[in-house]
C-alpha cells in the first residue's frame, strides 16, 4: 500500500511573551523532530495527554501554521515548499474536522449557506437548483434531512452540528481527512454514531484519516495504526489490534492499564505515572519521559531515544523497551 501523507523530522517552536512589557518567557518545542506515514486509505490515530502536541502537528501538516524544519510530503511532493496559490489549490484534497462543533458553523447563518461556502470560496458556479442538490447530497451522505439545512446551528443538537461539520468537510471531495477529537463534545452514543458515520464514509469516498483523540480505547478501536506522542514527540507507533498487548513503551502501557473497563467483577489496578512533567520550556536532556518511568536508568537522562523497529512491525523510542512478559504482570 502506498503512502498519501510522510512527515520527516518535522519541529516547530513557539516564542511565549508575557507581561507588561510581552518580553520573551521562552521558547516551547511543542513538536520536535518527527517521522511517520499515513498509508492510503489508512485511519492513522495520534494519541496523548493534552499538551503533547497533537492539533499542533494537525495545523502543520495543513499549513495553517509553519513548521521551522522539515517537510510534509502528500504522494510524493513536500507541501511545505508549495507557494500559497499550489497550497489553496492541495487543500481541496486535504480538509479538516474540528473538536467543538458549537463553534465551528457561524451562528448567523443556517446550515445550508454553511455547507454551500465552500463553493462559494472556490468560486465552483452552481445554479441555485444545482446548489440545493448539492447541498441536499452532503446532508444525506451525513444522515440529516433536507429541512436540517434550513436549521441555524443553535437549532441542531451537538451530534446533528457535528454531522453538518462533516458534511461541510466533504463539500468539495477530499481525499484526506484530519478529525481533531470530533467526539470529545458529544455524549457516549452520539459519539458511536459518529464513529459508524465515519467508518461508512472511510468505505464509500475511500478516505485517508488521520485521526486524534486522547481516548486510547476508541483509537485503538477505530483506527488501523496509533502514534503515541508525549511532550512533542513520538514515543511509539504501533498496530491498534496490539495497543493492549505489544505495546513496548513505559508511556504507552500506562496509557493503556487506565483505560476504563466495564466487565462484571473485573478489579484493575489503576496505573499511576509518578514524578513531575518536564518544563516544557525547559525540556531535559535524554528521554523527556524519564521524570515519571518506573524503568528509569542512567542512560535515559543522558541521551533521548531514536525511534526504532521493533519486533512487532512498530516503532518504538526506548533504551530499554517493555517485554511481553511485563506487560503480563
Amino acid at each position: 500500500m502506498e503512502n498519501y501523507l510522510e512527515v520527516k523530522n518535522l519541529s516547530v517552536s513557539f516564542t511565549v511573551r508575557g507581561g507588561l512589557l510581552l518580553r520573551t518567557i521562552g521558547v516551547v518545542k511543542a513538536i520536535n523532530n518527527i517521522s511517520f506515514n499515513v498509508k492510503q486509505g489508512e485511519i492513522l490515530g495520534v494519541v496523548g495527554e493534552s499538551g503533547c502536541g497533537k492539533s499542533t502537528l494537525a495545523r502543520l501538516i495543513l499549513r495553517l501554521i509553519d513548521a521551522n524544519s522539515g517537510s510534509v510530503s502528500v504522494k510524493g511532493k513536500d507541501i511545505l515548499k508549495f507557494s500559497n496559490k499550489e497550497m489553496k489549490h492541495q487543500r481541496r484534497d486535504m480538509q479538516m474536522v474540528f473538536q467543538d462543533p458549537y463553534s465551528v458553523m457561524d451562528p448567523r447563518y443556517t446550515i445550508f449557506r454553511s455547507l454551500s461556502e465552500p463553493f462559494q470560496i472556490r468560486k465552483i458556479k452552481h445554479t441555485r437548483a444545482e446548489r440545493e442538490k448539492k447541498v441536499n447530497e452532503l446532508l444525506a451522505m451525513v444522515g440529516l434531512s433536507p429541512e436540517h439545512g434550513l436549521a441555524y446551528p443553535h437549532e441542531l443538537s451537538g451530534g446533528q452540528k457535528q454531522r453538518a461539520d462533516i458534511a461541510r468537510s466533504l463539500a468539495l471531495s477530499p481525499e484526506f481527512l484530519i478529525l481533531d477529537e470530533p467526539t470529545a463534545a458529544l455524549d457516549v452514543s452520539v459519539q458511536a454514531q459518529v464513529i459508524n458515520l465515519l467508518m461508512k464514509l472511510r468505505e464509500e469516498l475511500d478516505l485517508t484519516f488521520l485521526f486524534i483523540s486522547h481516548d486510547l480505547a476508541l483509537v485503538s478501536y477505530f483506527c488501523d495504526r496509533v502514534i503515541v506522542m508525549y511532550l512533542g514527540n513520538i514515543v511509539e507507533i504501533i498496530s491498534a489490534d496490539k495497543v493492549g498487548t505489544h505495546a513496548y513503551h513505559p508511556y504507552t502501557k500506562a496509557l493503556v492499564d487506565n483505560i476504563f473497563t466495564i466487565t462484571p467483577g473485573e478489579e484493575k489496578p489503576e496505573a499511576v505515572l509518578e514524578g513531575e512533567v518536564p518544563s516544557p520550556f525547559d525540556l531535559p536532556p535524554g528521554c523527556v519521559f524519564a521524570s515519571r518511568c518506573a524503568y528509569v536508568k542512567p542512560l535515559c537522562h543522558e541521551t533521548a531515544p531514536v525511534l526504532e523497529d521493533n519486533d512487532d512491525g512498530g516503532q518504538m523510542a526506548c533504551h530499554y523497551p517493555l517485554s511481553n512478559a511485563k506487560l503480563a504482570n
